[in-house]
């Protein structure tokens, strides 16, 4: 072995070689040394792979810093153990799903057999399923916890593990940290019961399929006349070789579309993703095969959901007929649109209703609900926030929807994370809607600006490697929090929330109040800067990558549909603007 590796690494190299590591394990790190592969091997094994809030994510290979088996195994494991201290003298179930990646039905029995060597009851999908089947799958059942092996919209080489809680939500404080305690307890591969109890495992799959699609889409529909009008609207749809091919066709038959195109060439699932470099909606590349097929066949509508299908991208046609995405804001709202003018006119808005969001999703969403007497709940980023008030209110107010500026949705409570089965059926509908109307939905998006103002947001992402990056990053938050400009882009800064100290601060008077820890809220570091004119910079350190983003909102009227490009290009110089009196590079 290499003598230029570092010691503990050497080590952590070597007892992966001679411990209870599978043969096949043992020669791929062996492959290693002899190919004198130094830098891969420092890479896989100078740390172990991190249990974070909301799981595991990383590269799939062997060591202790990759997605493997042992890596799942002992997150398994830890939260074996917990479930166990949690619910003492219980059955204790689990659900378990998988997307299409590579590794992810192995990585899914890996856990189910664990699961069950623990006594622990196990309900196995078959197949490749969304992760919001698993979130509904998890209360339908009455399990504990469940478990979904996906990395999301992660490149081809990465795989991951999200632990979810009994009310179907990712898992939150205090369990969160709990687990992470019990896993970091694991010690050795050794602590790993892998023998599994085929007794305990169940498979599942088609009959919580039909339950999934009556509960969540049929009874979510609003309009079922207006889809029967319009049944034969357009629609060109794509899985990207991921898990929506499973839900999101029969979705939209269940509720009466009858001409759905699938992209083929992107229909079946392959976790190598062959016809994109990144299989995220959000990606104009990701959606060039299904918008040149709208184009080929003057489509309504375009819809993308990623590979575990819990987020979904969209196009229309603009005013020039030409293809253009929407992002996470506009859809967010234009189904927040779509749905309080849906529940007035059908008379379901009694003043118990309530709308959820993210802080950094678009506050035109606020507004609306404003209009609507419906209250509109802020949470820190993160879905689990979202479905953390859903719970808090259950029986007390009914959820209508709600999302985040990344491209997630949630429709109705039977579901407690963003799905994107429900919310194509929703695209759909409210498509639909503004075609039995006589519009497209870029003319009821412009519709609602019109109404509403005119809302734009701009992500800016700033990566800073290393120590000194890790210390500009902190003079940043300081300078928003401490030193805020005179005047950005013409206007003054008038207050500063700080999420990290939960208290909001009058620029003018430097008066403080406090932010209540409430429904969605706890400490974070997170800032926000309130402009005169109502626009609004928030500043948001990740906390697993050297970035920090900077979410950019402004707004302005919009008094005729013909001034749309004119105002869209004089707020996104506006945000530039922000950006360079910011000193944002």
């Amino acid at each position: 072995m290499s003598t230029g590796l570092d010691a503990i690494i050497r080590q952590k190299v070597q007892n992966w070689v001679s411990g209870n590591y599978d043969e096949t394990t043992k020669s791929a790190v062996q492959k290693l040394i002899d190919e004198g592969n130094d830098t891969e091997l420092t890479d896989a094994f100078y740390k172990e792979l991190e249990f974070g809030t909301g799981g595991l994510r990383g590269l799939i290979g062997v060591g202790s810093n990759r997605m493997n088996r042992y890596t799942v195994g002992a997150a398994t494991q830890g939260l074996a153990n917990y479930l166990k201290k949690s619910f003492p003298n219980q059955e204790i179930k689990v659900a378990i799903a998988h997307d299409s990646r590579n590794m992810s039905p192995e990585f899914a029995q890996v856990a189910a057999d664990i699961f069950s060597a623990n006594g622990i009851k196990v309900y196995l999908f078959s197949e490749l399923r969304p992760t919001p089947e698993l979130s509904f799958t998890i209360r339908l059942l009455g399990c504990q916890s469940g478990v979904v092996i996906t990395a999301s919209h992660n490149p081809k080489e990465y795989n991951g593990y999200k632990a979810y809680w009994n009310d179907g939500a990712q898992v939150v404080a205090p369990h969160d940290k709990n687990i992470i305690t019990e896993v970091n307890a694991i010690q050795s591969i050794d602590d790993i019961n892998f023998e599994g109890n085929p007794d305990l495992i169940e498979s599942i799959g088609e009959e919580v399929d039909a339950k999934y699609l009556e509960q969540v889409i049929t009874k979510n529909v609003v309009n079922p006349a207006v889809i029967e009008r319009q049944k034969d609207l357009k629609i060109v749809y794509t899985p990207i070789h991921g898990t929506g091919i499973t839900l999101v066709p029969k979705a939209l038959e269940k509720i009466g579309f009858t001409n759905v195109t699938i992209v083929e060439k992107q229909a079946t699932p392959d976790g190598n993703f062959p016809t994109v470099v990144y299989p995220n909606p959000e990606e104009t590349e990701a959606m060039t095969l299904a918008m040149n097929q709208a184009k080929e066949i003057d489509a309504d509508l375009v819809m993308a959901t990623d590979p575990d299908a819990d987020r979904v991208g969209s196009a229309v046609k603009n005013a020039d007929g030409e293809w253009q995405l929407l992002n996470g804001n506009q859809m967010a709202s234009l189904i927040i649109f779509y749905l309080l003018r849906a529940w007035k006119e059908a008379g379901k808005l009694t003043g118990k209703e309530f709308v959820a969001k993210t802080i950094v999703t678009t506050d035109l969403i606020d507004k609306m609900c404003d209009s609507y007497g419906v209250n509109c709940y802020n949470t820190l980023t993160g879905f689990k926030y979202i479905a953390g008030v859903i719970r808090d209110l259950e029986g007390k107010e009914q959820f209508i929807g709600g999302g985040e500026e990344s491209y997630g949705y949630l429709i109705g409570d039977a579901v407690r994370d963003k799905d994107a089965i429900a919310s194509c059926a929703m695209i759909a509908e409210l498509t639909a809607y503004a075609k039995d109307n006589g519009q497209s939905l870029f003319d009821m998006l412009t519709e609602m600006y019109m109404e509403n103002g005119f809302y734009y947001e701009g992500l800016i992402s700033l990566t800073k490697k290393g120590k000194e990056g890790a210390e500009e990053i902190q003079r940043m938050m300081s300078d928003m929090r401490n030193n805020p400009p005179a005047e950005v882009a013409g206007s003054k800064p008038v207050t500063i929330l700080d999420y990290q100290n939960l208290v909001s601060k009058d620029v003018a008077t430097g008066q403080q109040t406090s932010i209540p820890a409430e429904m969605g809220i706890e400490k974070s570091n997170v800032i926000q800067l309130i402009l005169a004119d109502g626009s609004k910079v928030s500043a948001r350190p990740s906390g697993t990558e050297p970035k920090i983003k900077f979410y950019v909102s402004v707004n302005a009227p919009l008094e005729k549909a013909e001034d749309f490009n004119a105002t869209y290009d004089a707020l996104k110089a506006k945000v530039k603007q922000i950006q360079e009196d910011l000193g944002l590079k």
